[in-house]
């Protein structure tokens, strides 16, 4: 029975551009899982991760603009609260799913902790970007708040938070008991609630986790063979977005971390989602796929998408 760990991107629960809506939120996770029933209906072990950057930052907007009537909640407290309504969502369209289809599996959502390392250097020099994307005029009005703006991948400014690495996942080992037992488990949503280690007791802090580093990690841990990363690309490209472009139909380890060194990909986007599949492979891992989400079937059978390799 194969083990594959499915990161679900941006695109599976918002599309670009579209009203932020728990509406239209339900309607493309409802859209997606369908594009994956094959998955469910075939011999798989599955677990689920998904992003978060647009929900968390509506959330973190929402509570900045209300601060001086309502007090405002932290971070971590926030990517709880995302991972929870988005994981509803995701089990209860897999349970409509598995009942129109009549496949008998179980589904369950895990809201889950991620341990960093507090001294993590992203603390200082924060790069995960959240929230919408702005002009630069209003990222100047953002910095005169005290708050870090970057430019995003040529596609505008955005707010950026610390994006500390992965090095535990709290619930392991719950997550891979159920995994084990053919339950489809959704966890480490939007990279997970970031939390340190202090002295023997958890805390949150003030970051958001990169999902796909999260997703490698959890794969890494229940012992996944393929990571399978579903995005709005069908495939990764040297030269991104220049005339120069050229798709990468497969490559190992060493060409991966060759490509990173040379700067083909960027830090706010694919720059940690090549990380992420390398350090899989080296804990172990059989392959990274990244795909795009409609071409999902097609990448698992080598006809699509980029694969990452020993």
């Amino acid at each position: 029975m194969k083990r594959i760990v499915v990161a679900l991107g941006g695109n599976a629960i918002l599309q670009k551009g579209e009203e932020k809506t728990a509406e239209n939120q339900y309607q493309n996770i409802n859209k997606s899982l369908k594009r994956l029933s094959f998955l469910f209906e075939n011999d798989y072990k599955i677990a689920i991760t998904h992003g978060n950057g647009p929900q968390v930052g509506l959330e973190f907007l929402r509570h900045y603009f209300t601060r001086e009537k309502f007090p405002p909640y932290p971070l971590d407290v926030l990517n709880a609260s995302t991972e929870g309504w988005i994981g509803y969502m995701i089990v209860q369209n897999l349970k409509n799913l598995f009942e129109e289809k009549n496949i008998k599996r179980e589904a369950v959502a895990v809201i889950t902790q991620v341990v960093v390392d507090k001294n993590d250097p992203d603390f200082k020099n924060p790069s995960k970007p959240i929230g919408d994307f702005m002009e630069k005029e209003e990222a100047e009005e953002w910095k005169e708040k005290g708050w870090e703006v970057k430019e995003d991948a040529g596609r505008g400014w955005r707010i950026v938070v610390p994006s500390p690495k992965p090095i535990d996942i709290i619930e392991k080992d719950l997550i891979k008991s159920l995994f084990d037992k053919g339950v489809v488990v959704v966890g480490v949503g939007g990279g997970g609630i970031p939390v340190i280690n202090e002295n023997g007791k958890l805390k949150g802090v003030k970051a958001v986790i990169d999902k796909d580093r999260a997703s490698a990690l959890l794969a890494s841990l229940i012992k996944a063979d393929i990571l399978l990363i579903l995005t709005s690309i069908d495939k990764v490209y040297l030269n991104f977005n220049t005339p120069d472009q050229k798709p990468i139909d497969k490559m190992n380890i060493q060409e991966a971390e060759k490509y990173l060194k040379e700067g083909h990909f960027k830090k706010g986007s694919m720059y940690p989602t090549i990380e992420a599949g390398i350090e899989f492979i080296k804990r172990g891992g059989k392959k990274v796929i990244i795909a795009h989400l409609n071409q999902a079937k097609e990448a698992l059978e080598g006809k699509s998408g980029t694969q990452i390799i020993p």
